[in-house]
């Protein structure tokens, strides 16, 4: 495989016991970094295709690392943390993270979830025309086939679960969804519980941030009370 995994990761066993994984499941080119300065400059010189991150590093914190890798890349972002907290894994998805898997860890596990993402975010950038590829709203202008959002003209990063979420709600203008079924289509697998709900709910919010004019009163990505968000039509959103 050509994909390139950057291991974020100060304790070295770790990142070997990652790297033979990898390697035994195809992968050939990881990049290692120990701390935040050497994670930041290895992105500098080209984007990798996916990002294993730990969140206690040496020089840094790695929940503001991702916040400032998001504002270079949207690779997938795949914590992999002994910190296991509720609000922990909130923060993660806060701050750009697309996964989240604590320590000790099943290695073959992790491998699964990066070889999930890599196919998610390839899906988005490389999927088949559609019949309705690129979504105009107005403020926001969502082109699948490019992988490319666009808000007020200009491109904006997107990381590929957020931009999985807003290509589902463009192919469905006006439609109610619950936070259940959007984890189902979106997540590709059932909801277990609030922390999957309130996923969806991070992920809705950093959407907003992103596409409505005043994410505080949105226009477009709307919330229906007790019953879950609909993205309105642009021409809904213009009157509204």
């Amino acid at each position: 495989m050509t994909d390139r995994i950057l291991i974020v990761e100060d304790e070295q066993p770790i990142v070997d016991l990652l790297r033979l994984v990898l390697e035994r499941e195809g992968f050939s080119d990881i990049t290692e970094a120990t701390t935040v300065a050497a994670a930041l400059a290895s992105v500098s010189v080209g984007a990798p295709a996916l990002i294993v991150l730990d969140v206690m590093l040496p020089d840094g914190d790695g929940f503001a690392l991702a916040g400032q890798l998001r504002r270079v890349t949207s690779a997938p972002i795949l914590f992999l943390t002994a910190r296991s907290g509720d609000l922990d894994k909130l923060t993660g998805f806060g701050v750009g993270g697309d996964d989240y898997v604590t320590k000790p860890f099943n290695p073959l596990e992790v491998v699964a979830r990066i070889k999930a993402h890599l196919r998610r975010a390839g899906a988005v950038v490389t999927s088949e025309v559609r019949a309705a590829e690129t979504h105009d709203w107005g403020v926001f202008r969502l082109c699948e086939a490019e992988g490319v959002l666009e808000v007020l003209g200009r491109d904006v990063a997107i990381p590929a679960r957020e931009f999985q979420l807003l290509a589902f709600l463009c192919r469905h203008p006006g439609h109610v969804f619950s936070k259940r079924q959007l984890y189902r289509q979106v997540w590709g697998e059932d909801a277990l519980g609030e922390s999957d709900d309130n996923t969806v709910q991070v992920h809705i919010h950093r959407l907003r941030e992103k596409i409505e004019p005043k994410p505080g009163q949105p226009l477009y990505l709307i919330t229906m009370r007790g019953l879950g968000y609909k993205l309105v039509p642009p021409e809904a959103g213009d009157r509204a």
